[in-house]
Parts: C-alpha cells; sequence; structure tokens
C-alpha cells in the first residue's frame, strides 16, 4: 500500500525534470548553430540524426509560431 505514493512522486518528479519545450528548441537552435561554424581540433560533431531532430523541431517550432497570435509569456502578437 505504502509503494503506490512512493512512484506516484517519483513519477511526478521525473516529469519535472524533462527540459521544456521552450528549452529543448533553444538547445536545437544551438546545435544547429554550432554545426555551422567551422569545427575546431578536439570538437566533437553531433550525429546526423541529432542534427536532423533537431532541425525537425525547429521546423514545427516555427510553423506552430506562425499560425499563434500570442507570445509565450501569453502577450498579444504585434
Amino acid at each position: 500500500m505504502r509503494v503506490l505514493p512512493i512512484a506516484l512522486v517519483l513519477a511526478t518528479t521525473a516529469a519535472v525534470a524533462r527540459p521544456g519545450e521552450r528549452d529543448q528548441l533553444n538547445a536545437c537552435k544551438a546545435m544547429v548553430d554550432r554545426t555551422a561554424q567551422p569545427q575546431g581540433k578536439g570538437s566533437t560533431a553531433p550525429d546526423d540524426a541529432q542534427l536532423q531532430k533537431c532541425r525537425q523541431i525547429i521546423k514545427e517550432w516555427t510553423l506552430r509560431d506562425s499560425r499563434m497570435s500570442v507570445d509565450e509569456n501569453g502577450h498579444a502578437m504585434k
């Protein structure tokens, strides 16, 4: 009986620990920007699958933002 409340707390904590969608978008933009710059010695480039996924996330956000009439703070777009 006591295991269920503990499991619920752990599940809630895990859900909160995930990065938000906006954080994921910002991380993807940074990754794409880094790959556009020349790679220095000793730097590692992300693999093509990660880069492709990030480009898809950026594309989806662009399409979603173009349909929204408010910004992320709920203020009307001008």
